[in-house]
């Protein structure tokens, strides 16, 4: 297992990501875009599945199971196909930068994720980051439509390998940037995950930014 210690590095994702540090392009261009919330209600998360009862099944938490979970070896992504919501698109290789915050995708490409390389790849025991834009300037972006995804879809990542690592959404989750819970969401597991991210909520244009991040989790099938 790639053992991922969040902690403090952990990441200002919450803080900066992929908000583009753009404005976001008119309200028609992105029909798709999660709705605005105001600064009032925009603190606590907001779960848009049936939450379990149980602290081993919250989101962000492995269910338990009697046989060893299932992973793959180690191998980098190529591309991830979401079907349900139009996304075909090649990843890129994100690192955390001077600031100590991880890299967003560069923002002049609409039809781009990526991921947190130096973390778990996606099927490998572990959880595995992945980030994309949800708009730019001129256009809505690759994760325009992450809010449509719901309990119970699926998603492929194609790997290095030529090995498909296919993903079962299990929730999603809207989280305020000033009060994002890092273990949650970047936290090692025992099984193979992964977090689709996002921005999300409402777009503040003095900080250029939006106020949350929308958190999609999944887990290898």
């Amino acid at each position: 297992m790639t053992a991922l210690f969040w902690g403090t590095a952990a990441l200002v994702l919450a803080v900066s990501l992929v908000g583009g540090g753009e404005e976001p392009p008119a309200d028609n261009h992105v029909p798709h875009a999660p709705p605005a919330v105001s600064a009032e209600n925009s603190v606590a998360p907001r779960f848009e599945e049936s939450a379990p009862s149980s602290d081993a099944t919250a989101p962000g938490r492995p269910a338990p199971s009697a046989s060893a979970p299932k992973s793959m070896p180690r191998s980098e992504p190529v591309r991830l196909l979401v079907p349900k919501i139009g996304v075909d698109a090649p990843f890129t290789d994100l690192e955390i930068g001077a600031n100590g915050q991880l890299e967003a995708p560069p923002p002049d490409d609409t039809n781009l994720v990526g991921w947190f390389a130096k973390g778990a790849t996606p099927g490998e025991l572990g959880t595995s980051i992945v980030a994309g834009h949800v708009d730019t300037k001129t256009s809505p972006a690759v994760f325009a439509r992450l809010s449509e995804l719901k309990k119970g879809d699926r998603f492929r990542v194609v790997r290095r390998d030529g090995s498909k690592a296919v993903f079962q959404v299990y929730g999603k989750e809207y989280f305020a940037k000033d009060d994002f819970p890092d273990d949650r969401v970047y936290a090692d597991t025992p099984d193979a995950q992964l977090r689709l991210i996002t921005c999300a909520g409402r777009y503040d244009r003095a900080a250029k930014d939006y106020t949350e991040n929308l958190v999609v989790f999944a887990r290898l099938v």
